[in-house]
């Protein structure tokens, strides 16, 4: 696909990395010389340096001839009016990255007039993942599928788990768990493991289950299921923002920490029901005064990802039950793999995960994609597929299918009823199936997923 891409930022350096590694035709446009060089140096892209809703600068593009234009710059404005162009100019769609909360529910009903295929907003995307977090504390991180019939939760083996030593294919035998362990993070490595691999002390592992029998292997594993009843949040931009208005809904209590006294008097005004401070997040004296160490949960959303790495630490170190960290920096989390960090987000990834799927999607009219998620740091990806009259080996045993290598069926959902699958569990039509793969191997239909016959 041509796809061009205005405003060379973190989300969009991230997407055009992406994008390249899948063999798409990739002109970034942006307006800052130093951006474009950094690009240029390092992605396998075409730049240009402009403003991407001038009309003459879309047709140096050949927007015209693009099948997609994605608008990712800091200006909801900029984004608006790059997409109104590009769809004059008969660019078949249009992703469009809208951050201004009172912008949303216009687009709504305006999107046809705007030209819109899909808008994007990190900053809620990230809040709603972090709510997610929040809601199910036991687990670094939670992602839905199957219209929240499956849930694939990342945890890691403690010392004196009774996992440890375990080989895999025995979770079901001895453990009586419905469960499939489908990665496996180890010393930085990252493997999609088989039935006789046999898991250690430290392994981080994504493990992909019925919601129903969640609640059983919290039981089993003997994990921590304290309820959230109160979450203190250090830094108040936008994201704290979007997830105080979701904590707020559900009960919970909110405490904002934030060292700008302008933004305070904003969030004050907005927020009755949250107590907002006007005090240095980072200042471990501040931190214990404001109850850090009766806190439920710490959210730490500066802008710098360091000092909220340090935070996360601190309130780890504290005795604070859970901690969720915002990293731009997505390496940032190797470095710091052997600590206890907690849950952690990069809004970055967050809505890569969104655009890729939705690319995916108009690149193969047969891939049928429904829900895609980027997990173990971006090292791997969990997609979830409708099969169709295309797709290869219906209602054949799995254990006769051919699947390449790294390529795990975690899941499929028949008519719902949700099915760990087996060697005589089978594929039909109209099924929903997760498959899980490594991300450097990106597949975009179902049938990428079988070995090619001879």
């Amino acid at each position: 696909m041509n796809i061009v891409i205005v405003g060379c930022g973190k989300v969009g350096f991230a997407l055009a990395k992406q994008l390249s590694v899948e063999n798409h035709d990739i002109t970034i446009i942006d307006n800052s010389e130093k951006v474009i060089e950094k690009a240029q140096e390092t992605l396998d892209v075409m730049v240009m340096s402009g403003n991407g809703a001038a009309l003459d600068i879309q047709r140096e593009a050949r927007v015209d001839e693009a099948d997609l234009l994605i608008a990712i710059t800091h200006s909801d404005e900029l984004n608006l009016l790059c997409c109104i162009v590009a769809k004059r100019l008969g660019c078949r769609h249009t992703i469009c990255r809208v951050r201004n909360a009172d912008y949303m529910n216009q687009l709504q009903f305006m999107r046809d007039d705007f030209g819109l295929s899909m808008t994007v907003n990190p900053e809620f995307a990230t809040a709603r993942t972090i709510f997610r977090f929040l809601q199910f504390p036991s687990f670094l991180k939670i992602d839905s599928f199957a219209k929240g019939r499956v849930e694939l939760v990342e945890l890691k083996i403690a010392e004196d788990s009774i996992l440890v030593g375990k080989s895999l294919d025995k979770l079901t035998t001895e453990l009586h768990l419905k469960v499939l362990v489908c990665v496996v993070e180890r010393d930085n490595n990252t493997f999609i493991p088989k039935g006789d691999f046999v898991l250690r002390a430290g392994d981080k592992i994504n493990v992909t289950a019925p919601r129903s029998e969640l609640a059983k292997m919290i039981k089993k594993l003997n994990i921590s299921t304290q309820k959230i009843r109160n979450v203190m949040m250090i830094g108040g931009g936008r994201i704290a923002e979007y997830l105080a208005d979701e904590l707020i809904k559900s009960g919970v209590d909110v405490k904002i920490i934030e060292r700008d006294r302008e933004r305070c008097m904003e969030l004050a005004a907005r927020y009755r029901d949250a107590l907002v401070i006007n005090e240095d997040g980072s200042n471990h004296d501040v931190l214990l005064a404001e109850g850090i160490r009766e806190t439920d949960a710490i959210v730490t959303l500066t802008g710098m990802d360091e000092q909220n790495l340090v935070i996360s630490l601190y309130a780890e170190h504290v005795g604070v039950p859970k901690t969720v960290t915002k990293m731009n920096r997505i390496e940032y989390a190797d470095l710091f793999s052997d600590k206890e960090l907690g849950s952690t987000v990069c809004p970055k990834e967050v809505i890569a995960s969104e655009i890729i799927r939705y690319v995916r999607s108009i690149d193969n009219t047969d891939a049928s994609i429904i829900t895609l998620h980027r997990i173990v740091e971006g090292k791997a990806e969990a997609i979830e597929f409708i099969a169709n009259a295309q797709t290869a080996g219906l209602d054949t045993p799995l254990r006769d299918l051919k699947l390449k290598k790294n390529i795990l069926i975690a899941c499929i959902n028949h008519n719902g009823t949700i099915i760990i699958p087996r060697g005589m569990d089978r594929i039909s039509y109209g099924d929903t199936v997760i498959v899980v793969t490594a991300a450097d191997e990106p597949i975009a239909e179902l049938n990428d997923i079988f070995e090619e016959e001879d």
